[in-house]
């Protein structure tokens, strides 16, 4: 069964209620899930929702994806399917379909996100997309052994291994609360 509407509500909630700094900032996403107009769709403006993967290896260095279609650096992820039935599924879902990580080697650290965020996305008239928003719920993985496979060239031109440093200057905060995540909050 495809993640509705409420469970997105109920996940954004539990969220707020760890991070209650960040209410001011997702005060929009809050109301629009209210309207529930099937946000988990990639279809439904003025927002909709996508699941984002930081994966720690070894607790010293973050997967970073090069995103085709921005140009821009990002922690791997993308938009939710209806076969997708959990956020933290889909999630895990774009990290090994665009970085051909073996999910087998990747253990969620948590089932709550590490990150929430609201931004904006600039038109594609080639996907029929206006400008839109996108509320990214992202969740802490880690791994060991994991190394990246073929990655997904459709959407990805590159995808590598970065010191927590870098990929935090790179990417923003939310890369430190990979590395903070609790293990076995799951």
């Amino acid at each position: 069964m495809a993640i509705t509407d409420s469970e997105i509500a109920d996940v954004l909630t539990a969220y707020l209620q760890r991070y209650p700094q960040e209410v001011g900032q997702l005060a929009e996403p809050v109301r629009l899930l209210t309207e529930g107009q099937g946000f988990a769709s990639r279809r439904t403006f003025p927002m909709h929702v996508t699941a984002g993967a930081l994966l720690v290896r070894d607790g010293g260095e973050v997967l970073l994806i090069e995103h085709r279609a921005y140009g821009l650096t990002l922690q791997p992820g993308g938009h939710l399917e209806p076969t997708d039935t959990t956020l933290l599924g889909a999630a895990l879902r774009e990290l090994s379909e665009e970085t051909g990580i073996d999910p087998e080697l990747v253990v969620p650290l948590s089932a709550h996100p590490a990150y929430v965020e609201f931004g904006q996305v600039p038109a594609r008239p080639a996907k029929d997309e206006p400008d839109h928003y996108h509320l990214d719920i992202g969740y802490a993985f880690a791994t060991s052994a994991a190394e990246v496979g073929c990655i997904q060239e459709s959407e990805v031109t590159g995808a590598a291994w970065y010191p927590l440093e870098l990929a935090e200057r790179l990417v923003g905060p939310r890369i430190a609360r990979a590395a903070t995540t609790p293990a076995g909050t799951v």
